[in-house]
């Protein structure tokens, strides 16, 4: 994170750190809990809030955009990542199973309609819901989006973010031998799944170093390689789903399926420089999207902490407290 900008900006104008009233594990199915959290009001406008990665976890942070009084603020950590249990662990881990997972979550609570906020991979995730549910879904706020195409998997993966970055770049692939560079996502596969925890680990922290060195614009970020638990987690799930396409039926699907969404009112947030997620994406989108407002946020990357995309997000969440949703 921009430590001098960006959190500077969350203390100065987010809402103040909150604790939840709710935490629970909830059983989902097939060997699977994932850690449940609610915040705010809890007669408020329903918000879930969908993380990125896949594997990126929810964090204390992600509360903070939203109106303690206004908002019940729902959070969740995703199959396999956070305090969801198993931990690192794919199996029954798909893009449907985790939008079975939201259902799931929506009818225990018994809410009607909520807003959906994602950022990255949780972009995917609402658009991919809310395709699948839009009768569930009164709002969507979205950053940084990834449509989950060959494309954009090609520009990160490939080698078109790396020739912007050719130091980290050449870290993310120099532990690979030449002969597997043409599909980086597959040899990561086969060394992250190993079964070799040190070989895991070791891997692990090469893939979320590259993504992490690229998050924020300006910050320079040197490739910090750290072997942790959260990395090797993050780094499993994410090259899981990435190496399976999503488990999409085409590689265009989201904006194939447009139609079915097109009545939801929306506001798209991106960074202008975004290096993770490159914003043509968003852009192909709310062209195709009626109800979508995109906001272009020049001077920024892909994180949501960075000053530009921070006062975007919060000031679309105060905006819509006075529309009937």
């Amino acid at each position: 994170m921009n430590k001098s900008t960006g959190q500077n900006y969350a203390v100065d104008h987010l809402y103040p750190p909150i604790e939840p009233f709710k935490r629970q594990m909830v059983d989902v199915g097939s060997g699977h809990l994932i850690y449940l959290e609610r915040c705010g009001n809890p007669n408020g406008t329903p918000v879930i809030v969908l993380h990125g990665g896949p594997g990126g976890g929810c964090s204390p942070y992600m509360r903070r955009y939203f109106d303690p009084q206004h908002y019940h603020i729902i959070l969740f950590d995703q199959r396999g990542c956070g305090k969801s249990t198993p931990f690192a662990d794919v199996s029954n881990n798909t893009t449907w199973d985790l939008i079975s997972d939201i259902e799931i979550i929506r009818k225990l609570l018994k809410i009607e309609r909520w807003i959906l906020f994602g950022g990255s991979w949780g972009s995917t995730l609402s658009l991919l819901y809310a395709q699948s549910h839009p009768c569930r879904t009164s709002y969507m706020i979205i950053r940084g989006v990834f449509l989950m195409t060959k494309e954009e998997l090609d520009w990160f993966y490939g080698g078109g973010a790396g020739m912007f970055f050719p130091e980290h770049w050449n870290v993310f692939i120099s532990l690979i031998p030449k002969e597997e560079r043409h599909d980086l996502i597959t040899a990561y596969h086969k060394r992250l799944f190993s079964g070799n925890m040190a070989l895991e680990h070791k891997f692990s922290s090469i893939w979320a170093g590259w993504e992490t060195a690229l998050a924020v614009f300006g910050s320079e970020k040197k490739f910090n390689e750290v072997k942790t638990n959260y990395t090797r987690a993050f780094s499993r799930l994410e090259c899981h789903y990435f190496y399976n396409k999503g488990f999409l039926k085409s590689d265009n699907q989201i904006l194939d399926n447009i139609d079915k969404i097109d009545k939801i009112p929306s506001t798209i947030i991106q960074g202008r420089y975004d290096m993770v997620c490159p914003p043509i994406s968003a852009y192909r989108l709310a062209q195709k999207w009626r109800n979508a407002d995109l906001k272009m946020i020049n001077c920024a990357g892909h994180a949501m902490s960075e000053p530009g995309i921070s006062k975007a997000l919060l000031s679309t969440t105060n905006k819509i407290k006075n529309i009937n949703l």
